[in-house]
C-alpha cells in the first residue's frame, strides 16, 4: 500500500524502540511523530472523497501498525460530515481493538465529533459502560468529553451531561486505574464550567473513588477555594 510505504519511509528505529517500550502494546512501531503522521494524512485527505477516506482508514487500522492506526483515526477526525454513518460504524468497530490509551484517545477524538453530531448514538455508547473490556468502558467516558467541555450547553446537552455523569457514578467502584483516571478527567474538565455540579458529584460518590482520582477530579476546584 502506497500510504504504508510513505509512513515506513519516515521510520526511525531508535524512536520505534522507545515507543514500543512506552506504549507496551504488542504491535509494530515505526517511530514516526504524530505531526509527521498528520502531514501525510492532510495529503491523503485532500486526494479522497469521504468513502475513499473510510476505505483507507479501514485498511490502515487493519495493518495494526501504531502510526497507521493513528493515521486512520486522523483521517476520520472532522467536525462536520454530510453523511457520517459509515464513519461512525467504522470507529465503533475499532473499540474492541483498543489495548492502550494512546490509540484509543486518537480514535475517540474522532468518535466524539460523531456523537455530538448525532447524540442518539449515546444509546449505543451506554452499552459500552457495561463491557467486560476495560478500554471499551473507558471509551464511553473519553468519547463523551465534549459534554464536559461545553461552555454554553443547551437544555438537551445538560440532559446528556447528566446522563454521562450517571455512567460515571456507576463506574466509581471500578478499581481499574484507567477507569478511575477517566472519571477524574471528565469531572476535572467539567469543573471548569460547572464547579458546583462536580462538588455535588464528589460529595455523593467521592468516597467510592480511589484517592488519586478524587484529588484529580477536584484539583481545579481546590485551587479556587479561598
Amino acid at each position: 500500500m502506497d500510504e504504508l510505504n510513505a509512513l515506513t519511509a519516515l521510520a526511525d528505529p531508535q524512536k520505534a524502540a522507545e515507543m514500543a517500550a512506552y506504549h507496551k502494546a504488542e504491535r509494530p512501531y515505526l517511530g514516526v511523530p504524530v505531526p509527521e503522521v498528520e502531514a501525510l494524512v492532510a495529503e491523503w485527505r485532500a486526494a479522497r472523497d469521504l468513502p475513499g477516506r473510510v476505505a483507507l482508514a479501514e485498511a490502515l487500522w487493519s495493518s495494526n501498525i501504531h502510526e497507521a492506526r493513528v493515521a486512520a483515526a486522523k483521517l476520520l477526525t472532522q467536525a462536520r460530515l454530510p453523511d457520517d454513518g459509515a464513519v461512525w460504524d467504522l470507529l465503533a468497530s475499532w473499540v474492541p481493538d483498543f489495548d492502550g490509551w494512546a490509540l484509543a484517545d486518537h480514535a475517540m477524538s474522532a468518535a466524539s465529533r460523531r456523537l455530538v453530531a448525532h447524540p442518539e448514538r449515546l444509546d449505543q455508547v451506554e452499552g459500552w459502560t457495561r463491557s467486560d473490556h476495560l478500554w471499551t468502558r473507558r471509551a464511553a467516558l473519553v468519547g463523551t468529553l465534549p459534554w464536559a467541555k461545553m461552555n454554553n450547553p443547551k437544555p438537551d446537552d445538560l440532559t446528556r451531561r447528566e446522563r454521562v455523569l450517571g455512567w460515571a457514578a456507576g463506574l466509581v467502584e471500578d478499581r481499574e486505574w484507567f477507569i478511575q483516571k477517566a472519571i477524574a478527567w471528565w469531572l476535572r474538565d467539567l469543573s471548569k464550567r460547572d464547579a458546583p455540579r462536580v462538588r455535588a458529584f464528589l460529595d455523593e460518590h467521592g468516597a467510592q473513588m480511589k484517592p488519586f482520582a478524587r484529588r484529580e477530579a477536584g484539583r481545579l476546584i481546590a485551587r479556587e477555594t479561598p
